[in-house]
Formats: C-alpha cells, structure tokens, sequence
C-alpha cells in the first residue's frame, strides 16, 4: 500500500459501533452479507460492531463506504467558490463582525466545570430530548432505522448569467468623487476574549464523579433486575473495581455509564449467584401493592427479558441500543420486548399498553435511591488491593513451579538404573500337573534301557544259491 493510500484511509472516520449496527440493520444487510463483501469473516464484522476491533487500511475506506460514511474527517465537501464569491462573503463577514461589535454584550457567565456534570457523563441525545418531552421517542426510534442523508453541497457561484438568452451589454458606470470613492475604513473589530481553559480532570477524580453520577441509580436499578439489595451492591462494587481496572478503555468510551451498566447486570444476573446461600431466595417485597405487584411480575421474567424490558422501557434506550448492551441482534431483542410486555399485561391487565407500562416502569427506574454505598475511594483502594494480591499470588506460584522444576532437573538421574528385585517365597501355588514322580526301580530301569539299547531282531539276509 503505497504512502497517499495509508493516509487517506486512515482519514476517513467511522462512526461508533452501536452506530455502525445501526447503519447496517438501516440498509438490511446481515452480518455474512458485510463479512461476504469486505472479504472478511462474521466474527470480524461483529467485532467492528461492538467496538472489539476497528478497520484499517484499505477495509476501513471499504467499509466507510459500505455504510454510506466515507467523508474524510474535516473535509469540506463543497465545491470551491471563486474568488468573486470568496470576496463577497469576506465582506459579509466583515459587516457581521462590526455590528456584534457595536451590538451590546451578551455574553454568558458559565460556571465552573466543576460544578456541572462532566460531558462524559451525560446520558446520548436521543435519550435526552426523550426525557425532556415526557413521551416515548417513538420518532427517534423510526428515524434510527433510515439510512442518514448525505449533506446537499452549496451552490457554487459562478460569474457567467443565470438565465437563458443574450446577455445583456455592461452599463458604462458614472464618475464618482474622490471624497465619495474612497471607502471609509471600518473600525477594527475589538479581539474576542479567549475562553479560558478548563482543567482536566485526573484519572482519580474522572472515576469519583462517574461513582458519584451513576452508582446510587444502578444499585437501584439492579435490584429490580434480581429482587436482592445486597446482591445489587456487590454487583455495582464490582463493576466498579472493574472499571477501575480498565479506565483507559472506560475513559474514551462514549457512553461509560453504559459501561458499567452492563458489567453490573451481567454480574448481578449470573447463574452462578443461586449456589450461594446468602443469594439463594430474594429479598422481602415492598409494602405498596402497586410495586409489589410489578416487582413480582418482573422477577417471574427470564433475565434476559427482564434486562431487555428495563433496559427499554425503564430506562428509555433505542431498541438498537437495548440490542447491542444485551449482546443480541434487533430481531431478537424486539421478540423478547413483546414477550415481556405479554407476560406483564396477563399478570398486571393495567400494563397491557405499552405507554402504561413505560410510564410505571420509568418511574419505578427514577426513584430515589436509598442505598448506603462505599466511597469512591474506597472502591478504587480495594481494586487496586485486589490487583496487587492477584499479582502477588500469580508470582508466587509461578516461583514455586520454577523452584520445583529445577529441583527436579537436579535430583532426577541421568541414566536408567535397572530395577532388580529380591525372590521371594510364593505360596498357594497348584500342584503341576503331569506324569507322576519316578520310583527308584524307575529310575533304574530308564538308565538301563539307555545304556543297553535292544538293537532288536537280527536282520534276514537272503542266501544266494
């Protein structure tokens, strides 16, 4: 790959994973008809999708293309304007800039970063505007199953005439007074303030606002996913610690909290949980009827179709997304979401309407939370104890087998030494069969006949006559 290849490819920017789902299911394809056309295996495109690996070199433009998402980072795709349209907007901008010049000011005093939540922390757009509406983003959703539309590039400008027919001959221009002419100068325009930067937040400080911003909801959270408050605090400590563990990767993901979402409902809804006694049955239901009743129906769900109706309903995520955070494809994810919502409505008839439910389950989810939860501290203390005993215990066994191989190697004989073994008296062992022992007489008779062989009679000859 020669080196104008290598750079255009890796300009070409690529959406983000649950992005590039999105766009595939918006065009129907299926992850073999993707893998089929970049060459490439189904686990390869999965991996593209859930943010495991990312495309490069020629397959990445190949694959921005296959999307519809081939436009270069920070390329204007634009025609260029001539240098009369270039003038004309210098001198619109000019205008613009005196007269917020002499406009007054009305600039906006911003607090500090500090005291606002952090931009990383911030739930997506589409959940947002869902939030800040009151409804269902059923629009969103629609919207998230087209394909995006190319930008419309601006009419360039060109100097010849518009419209068909003769042009018209050029007006011969009147003579203008010097004092008219020459232009006024404009004011310079006074220099903008320069915003002043915030400082960044280090790892530790990163870590304790998405403790503080998302742990009290989780906990909450996972309790309606299995029905044991202790349970939910373990599993949101753990999701934690293991964040912690991998903040490099947490740190640039675009939804964090969704990160450590689904490492807490995969920990909290594991299997494995039921062997345990202080897990073994659910905790006591709540007084009010009303969510007891919910609470119950949703615990008697599979876990999948619990994560998938709370993850939807209760928290209020596209299907693509709910799809992508419970590892199954839209298809799958939508059955189960119809499912969940049939059980409910047999157990609860209020609940048969999605909008009900939505409604019970997103207020059910925005509760306050009443968990006593450690510090974040704490957290990332016991992470890192955590890591240094795993390390320690992992180098302490890899030294023993080190130990022990080489005592072996030293002790162990460079040759075979045959094994020679004492006789021993065998009992019990059956008479051996066969003639009977000789007699005396026998025996006499047997070295007579050996020393005295009987030739036998003597041979006729016959006589010649």
């Amino acid at each position: 790959m020669s080196r104008s290849t290598a750079d255009s490819a890796s300009a070409v920017t690529l959406p983000t994973p649950k992005e590039r789902r999105r766009l595939r299911e918006a065009l129907a394809l299926s992850e073999e008809q993707v893998a089929e056309a970049m060459g490439v295996t189904k686990a390869t495109v999965r991996a593209w999708e859930t943010g495991r690996s990312t495309p490069r070199g020629r397959k990445r433009e190949a694959y921005a293309k296959l999307l519809g998402t081939d436009g270069p980072e920070g390329s204007d795709e634009r025609s260029p304007a001539p240098p009369q349209a270039q003038g004309q907007s210098q001198a619109q901008a000019q205008a613009q800039a005196q007269g917020q010049s002499q406009a007054p000011s009305h600039a906006q005093t911003y607090p500090h970063p500090h005291a606002q939540t952090p931009s990383f922390l911030k739930p997506p757009a589409r959940v947002q505007a869902a939030e800040s509406a009151g409804v269902r983003p059923k629009a969103t959703a629609k919207r998230a199953g087209r394909p995006p539309k190319a930008p419309s590039p601006a009419p360039a400008i060109t100097s010849g005439p518009a419209r068909k027919g003769a042009p018209k001959p050029q007006e011969r221009l009147k003579p203008v007074p010097a004092d008219a002419a020459a232009p006024t100068p404009a004011p310079a325009p006074a220099p903008a303030p320069a915003p002043s930067e915030a400082p960044s937040l280090t790892p530790e400080q990163a870590f304790d606002a998405l403790y503080a911003h998302a742990a009290p909801g989780l906990v909450h959270q996972t309790y309606l996913l299995t029905g044991r408050r202790r349970l939910s605090r373990e599993a949101v400590e753990y999701a934690f610690q293991h964040a912690w563990r991998h903040w490099p990767e947490v740190a640039v993901d675009p939804d964090p909290v969704g990160w450590v979402r689904a490492t807490a409902y995969e920990y909290a809804l594991s299997p494995w949980h039921r062997l345990r006694r202080a897990h073994k049955h659910p905790d006591a239901p709540p007084t009010e009827a009303n969510r007891r009743a919910l609470l119950s129906a949703l615990l008697e769900l599979p876990p999948p179709y619990r994560r998938t109706v709370l993850l939807y309903d209760g928290l209020g995520l596209d299907l693509p997304e709910t799809a992508a955070e419970t590892e199954a494809s839209t298809p799958a994810a939508a059955n189960r979401l119809l499912h969940a919502r049939t059980v409910l409505g047999r157990r609860i008839p209020e609940l048969a309407e999605p909008e009900v439910l939505h409604r019970r389950l997103g207020a059910l989810v925005s509760e306050a939370p009443t968990a006593t939860l450690p510090a974040a501290r704490t957290v990332r203390t016991g992470s890192d104890r955590l890591i240094r005993t795993w390390t320690r215990a992992v180098l302490g066994v890899t030294a023993v087998l080190i130990g022990v191989t080489g005592f072996t190697a030293a002790t162990a004989p460079t040759r075979y030494i045959p094994v020679n073994a004492p006789g021993e008296t065998v009992n019990g062992v059956p008479v051996r069969g066969g003639p009977q022992k000789l007699r005396p007489e026998d025996v006499e008779l047997r070295e007579k006949l050996r020393s005295q062989p009987n030739p036998g009679p003597e041979r006729l000859l016959p006589a010649a006559e």
